[in-house]
């Protein structure tokens, strides 16, 4: 068959000829929702902590009583803007401070004791601020609209579009790259946008996220969503991440439900989209507003529509996802079990001969004695096995992935200025200048992040795993690491442990100068005054 190009106008066209009528939004009338809670989803219920205060915009979708089991802070919150924030930010020694003091900002007024102790993976929690001006500067229509014109925006890469009318969540983009005349036609028709990814596009979004990595020692990731007055994009559903819906521009109706079952609670995997049929009870009903918040578990379904007189644009930051005990146990058992058949005999010893005649899901009905001794046999095996358990390895094996994930860090000017970022090497004259490396023994040095970095272990080699050449896009580039000799472990063990502290070059714990010189240029090297020839480092600046 003969090739021929089909332009994306083209394309376009057969989409709208496909569907020439616009995409209508139902209306909704208003009524009271009762919902019967069955006796699994009461066992899902939350603990109260609380009387919640009735808000205005809760009486504005007929919520007729404060809900139970939803922590909520309403009142009049100042604070400074994102700009002052993240400049603050920059001027903190210690990442972990600059992470915990975002994440505080974040979630203002709630203090992040209370919120950790209290909600966290527990029940959802709403802060409405009366302050629409409180995360100016995150993100902005205007922000996406810049990004459709200047980047390369793949449609079902970086942007779906979507509707969801009587019951149906349908996606309607056309391959290729999302251009503005088709983008904000789809918008004008009352579709949804979300952008999987706009961290890759926004600097602003790539540095909160980056720096957020620290608060959770987990990826965190972002999702925007600009939806049309009057309309819903997405069915109710639950997520397998824990949520913070950060709403920007417009208000949003939003209703959140209880898990279904106690198997539903804080889930692996998202669920698939639910019929209002199935959905359980209700916990919480309210209009977000411009910089409201509104955190919930993974888990709890939830879905949100714009009212008839406004659109919406919010941010959900999630983090959370595949953080768990049985994700930890996922590498931590295999190994165990290695580690146990080759130094234990009774896991090498031969099952019964006739275990097939008792065993397996066709004999489970077999009152045979065998039966329980089979049982009891693998469960002793089981608590043997716990023995074998290498966690500290199995750690490292979740850190790499975390590290993986992880967004690489935006630095600071003070930052760059110190690093290899920063270097004033160039070619000039016919030759390249500043180029070269000095160490002294007194020069001093330190990671430039205390998460960039993690010693971990393959079995035959120590390998230095860092962020610091990830790729905005998920997944995008490959991990990054390189291998540490033996005798150069202890001092870049001597450099991580020191953070935030410089140390100098003759303080790490090697046999001799020579060696800590080698150390140095193997893994990531500074001088004084010149800045280093990796990125991990940063000098002190004396």
């Amino acid at each position: 068959m003969e090739n021929t190009h089909v332009s994306a106008f083209s394309i376009y066209e057969r989409v709208l000829q496909q569907t020439p009528q616009p995409i209508e939004v139902a209306k909704k009338k208003k009524r009271k929702t009762h919902v019967q809670v069955s006796k699994s989803n009461n066992k899902a219920k939350r603990k109260h902590t609380g009387t919640p205060v009735l808000t205005d915009a809760q009486k504005m979708v007929g919520i007729e009583k404060p809900v139970r089991g939803v922590k909520e802070v309403s009142k009049v919150v100042k604070g400074p803007s994102l700009d002052t924030v993240l400049t603050g930010l920059a001027k903190i020694n210690n990442s972990r401070e600059r992470a915990s003091k975002l994440f505080e900002w974040l979630i203002h007024p709630i203090p992040p004791k209370i919120f950790f102790r209290e909600t966290w993976e527990k029940k959802p929690t709403l802060i409405k601020r009366q302050n629409p001006e409180y995360y100016n500067g995150l993100f902005s229509t205007a922000e996406f609209d810049r990004i459709l014109r200047d980047d390369e925006v793949q449609f079902g890469v970086n942007l779906d579009v979507t509707s969801y009318i009587n019951g149906k969540r349908e996606t309607h983009h056309p391959p290729g790259r999302a251009l503005p005349f088709t983008v904000w036609d789809f918008y004008k028709r009352g579709c949804s946008l979300r952008m999987l990814n706009p961290q890759a596009f926004s600097s602003t979004v790539w540095n909160v996220l980056s720096i957020l990595q620290e608060q959770f020692n987990s990826m965190v990731g972002a999702n925007m969503y600009l939806t049309p007055a009057g309309t819903q994009g997405f069915a109710p559903h639950y997520d397998d991440i824990e949520a913070f819906l950060v709403q920007l521009e417009g208000k949003k109706h939003w209703r959140v439900y209880n898990p279904r079952s106690d198997n539903e609670v804080l889930p692996l995997v998202s669920s698939r989209n639910f019929c209002q049929s199935e959905i359980g009870e209700k916990v919480l009903d309210v209009v977000l507003e411009a910089g409201d918040l509104l955190y919930f578990p993974r888990g709890f379904i939830h879905q949100g529509n714009c009212l008839p007189d406004a659109h919406s644009l919010h941010i959900t930051i999630s983090s959370y996802q595949r953080n768990s005990w049985g994700d930890l146990l996922q590498k931590l058992v295999p190994v165990a079990l290695e580690m146990a058949m080759e130094e234990d005999v009774e896991f090498r010893r031969g099952l019964p001969t006739d275990y097939l005649t008792y065993m397996g899901v066709q004999n489970s009905d077999k009152a045979d004695p065998r039966r329980s001794e089979f049982t009891a046999r693998v469960k002793d095996l089981m608590r043997r096995l716990a023995d074998f358990a290498p966690v500290d390895a199995a750690v490292d094996q979740k850190a790499k992935d975390f590290l993986y994930d992880c967004l690489p860090p935006l630095l600071t000017p003070e930052e760059k200025a110190s690093s290899v970022h920063g270097a004033l090497a160039r070619w000039e004259n016919g030759e390249a200048k500043d180029a070269s490396i000095h160490l002294k023994g007194h020069t001093k040095i330190r990671l430039i992040r205390d998460g960039i970095a993690r010693l971990t272990s393959d079995g035959d080699s120590i390998l230095l795993c860092h962020t610091t050449d990830n790729s905005r896009v998920y997944h995008k580039e490959e991990p990054k690491n390189f291998e540490i000799r033996d005798e150069h472990t202890d001092a870049m063990e001597f450099l991580i442990h020191s953070y935030p502290k410089f140390v100098s070059v003759g303080s790490l714990p090697c046999d001799s100068f020579d060696n800590k010189a080698i150390h140095l240029l193997l893994s990531t090297t500074t001088t004084q005054p010149r800045p280093s020839s990796e990125p991990h480092y940063e000098q002190c600046k004396q």
